[in-house]
């Protein structure tokens, strides 16, 4: 296992060994800027992150909703391009030594080359990508160039996933398995429930992999209520949209801030 998923694969043991979940923030590159989107992360990391997904934003993010389609279009019209995401991977690690990974789509992967992808993406300092849209059964390619660099490869599974197909999957994902916690997109809900918990419990029937549960988490009670049963709570659009709703950009960086110590009281039922 070469450092860079190793580093992930510590960090979620790590916590583990501390009787908690570990908290993993989602903010997309480029948004509200390049720069300010490095600040966000760093911030996520300062309040109580122990991982961070960069977003490479997408024009068509079929399954992000409205909030985090939102900032992938300020990102997008702004310019953001591929070796921003690697240079926004590149400087929240160097400047944490955390472990830092992408999610992304397959489309811009697949234009932009895997060869290419895979190599910048571990020379950045990256863990690894998770790809909600690429299937098992087409990931040859990337896992084989993943593998030869040294990086995690997170896939997802949902509430409607059979346990032959969650069997399937978990066999070849690494890093850790991304369970929606219930099906749509993403966003902020009321309650995560009970679904997510089931789908943990499934998915852990089939892997000694770590299950982090995303989608709906957006407050404490909520990141403590998963905490519970997830090895890693996932928050997203409670990130991006404390940022959106900021007077400026430096609030929105603090505001990440803050929301990321509150989560992370959640994790370790403080909250």
């Amino acid at each position: 296992m070469s450092g860079n998923i190793r580093l992930l694969s510590d960090t979620l043991a790590a916590a583990r060994a501390e009787g908690r979940a570990a908290l993993i923030a989602y903010l997309p590159a480029g948004f509200p800027t390049v720069d300010g989107g490095i600040d966000a992360i760093k911030a996520a990391f300062d309040g109580g992150a122990d991982i961070v997904e960069v977003g490479l934003p997408h024009s068509d993010p079929v399954l992000d909703g409205p909030v985090i389609q939102t900032a992938d279009d300020i990102a997008l019209r702004g310019g953001v391009k591929i070796a921003d995401v690697m240079r926004t991977v590149r400087e929240t690690h160097a400047a944490t030594g955390k472990p830092v990974l992408v999610m992304t789509y397959w489309n811009p992967i697949d234009r932009y080359g895997v060869e290419r992808f895979t190599a910048e993406l571990a020379e950045a300092g990256g863990a690894g990508c998770i790809l909600p849209d690429l299937p098992v059964q087409e990931a040859g390619l990337w896992r084989e160039h993943a593998e030869k660099h040294g990086l995690a490869t997170v896939f997802v599974v949902a509430p409607s996933s059979k346990d032959a197909r969650l069997a399937e999957i978990t066999k070849v994902g690494t890093g850790f398995v991304y369970a929606a916690s219930l099906m749509g997109v993403t966003g902020t809900r009321e309650s995560v429930g009970a679904q997510a918990q089931d789908l943990v419990e499934r998915t852990r029937a089939t892997t000694d992999t770590p299950v982090c549960v995303g989608l709906g988490v957006s407050d404490a009670r909520q990141a403590a209520e998963v905490a519970r049963f997830a090895d890693g709570v996932i928050v997203g659009s409670a990130f991006v949209k404390r940022m959106l709703d900021a007077p400026d950009d430096a609030a929105g960086v603090e505001a990440v801030r803050v929301l990321a110590g509150e989560l992370a009281k959640g994790v370790r039922g403080q909250a």
